[in-house]
């Protein structure tokens, strides 16, 4: 099942899988992001001309004691269309 682009989950990785991203506040290049662009513009930061900010999350790890579970923003999969 694909994820929507922008989807946050927990995973036990530590790497990154295919088309998701750490939530840990980086900055993001809007053209090689649009689509993830288009869903949360600047909320997190960012200049909005050419970049913007996925959200940092690595202090609301529920286990983070144990830093087994991390964030993951979806950069690839579907669409959400809105009704």
């Amino acid at each position: 099942m694909d994820p929507y682009i922008g989807q946050i989950q927990l995973f036990p990785y530590n790497f990154e899988p295919r088309g998701w991203v750490l939530c840990d506040g980086r900055s993001m290049q809007i053209m090689q992001n649009q689509a993830l662009y288009s869903l949360i513009g600047i909320t997190f930061g960012g200049n909005g001309t050419t970049e913007f900010k996925i959200p940092d999350l690595r202090n609301a790890n529920p286990l983070a004691t144990t830093n087994q579970m991390k964030y993951y923003i979806a950069i690839e999969g579907l669409y959400p269309m809105r009704s």
